[in-house]
């Protein structure tokens, strides 16, 4: 008995020890979502929303069978894919430009983080100026607006091609049954900006503000516009939905998706713009690729490889 009393009294340090340094509770959550870097004199801040879970072995069209497999596995992927939202933020010197919103959450809680990432970034939805939609599904609009349906940007004036706001906020019942969901949603979300004449539609390519452009790009969607943003010899072309799914796309720019309102006018859309980035040898900013969804483009047989932007930069 004496014995094993003092053995426990020996060990009785060793216990406290362990005990006191035993690992804490994983602490999860990711750095906040935003990453900036200089264009020319422009500063360009890409903004995380979040992210969903896609079958896109069921959205990607293609004759081949087992190319989505494929092409996932050679990236170490599965399904359903992880896939990133994000929107970009531009400040030219003079007006600070935010180029899509987000879902705001309306995806699930894996999305909805646009405007925490904006504030962390260093600047207030108030001192954004202009807020241009490349088309109106709901991950790139819906961030318009708060959780009380009030302006997420209550001094913006807000821009896209006249094409899609003609088509998105007319009469759902004299419109495709498939289509009147978004256009209630496209119709909620802008009615603030709407009545309080923040609204203003463009026509095709237009330069917006000093740097800053409009571009047509219809097929994903009626009106479907990318931006191009240049300062001095510097460029970069925020592209929107002209692509989807990085793993796939880049290597067959062929694949079209479902979500495309016209697949046949989407396909040429993104293989010409995926020839002019990698010619040009200039920055592209992707609303579905893996954040922070920027980098240049480079010609690889067929297809194209994707040069992600050097992380970090100054």
């Amino acid at each position: 008995m004496r014995h094993s009393l003092a053995a426990f009294a020996l060990a009785l340090p060793l216990l406290g020890s362990t005990l006191a340094h035993a690992a804490p509770p994983q602490a999860g959550g990711q750095a906040p979502g935003w990453y900036r870097m200089k264009l020319g004199s422009f500063e360009v801040t890409s903004l995380y929303d979040g992210f969903f879970r896609l079958p896109v072995d069921k959205l990607l069209q293609t004759d081949d069978p087992t190319l989505v497999a494929r092409r996932l596995q050679h990236h170490y992927l599965g399904l359903p894919l992880e896939t990133s939202v994000n929107a970009f933020l531009v400040h030219t010197g003079e007006k600070l430009v935010l180029i899509d919103t987000g879902h705001a959450g309306q995806g699930g809680e894996a999305t909805g983080r646009v405007l925490a990432h904006l504030k962390a970034s260093g600047y207030s939805p108030e001192q954004v100026d202009e807020v241009y939609i490349t088309h109106f599904h709901g991950d790139h609009l819906n961030g318009l607006v708060d959780k009380d349906g009030k302006p997420a940007y209550p001094n913006a004036v807000v821009r896209a091609d006249q094409r899609e706001s003609g088509f998105w906020l007319s009469d759902p019942a004299q419109a495709p049954q498939a289509a009147r969901g978004g256009m209630a949603n496209a119709q909620r979300v802008l009615k603030p900006y709407l009545d309080a004449g923040r609204f203003k539609p463009f026509d095709g390519a237009t330069e917006l503000v000093k740097g800053v452009r409009a571009v047509p790009a219809y097929g994903h969607t009626p009106g479907h516009s990318i931006y191009v943003v240049e300062s001095g010899a510097d460029k970069m072309v925020l592209w929107g939905d002209l692509m989807h799914v990085a793993a796939v796309q880049f290597a067959h720019p062929e694949v079209t998706i479902a979500f495309d309102s016209d697949q046949k006018a989407a396909r040429p859309q993104r293989e010409g713009q995926y020839k002019a980035a990698a010619e040009g040898g200039y920055y592209v900013g992707v609303t579905h690729v893996s954040f922070p969804g920027i980098g240049k483009l480079r010609a690889d047989g067929k297809g194209y490889e994707w040069i992600p932007v050097n992380y970090p930069r100054p």
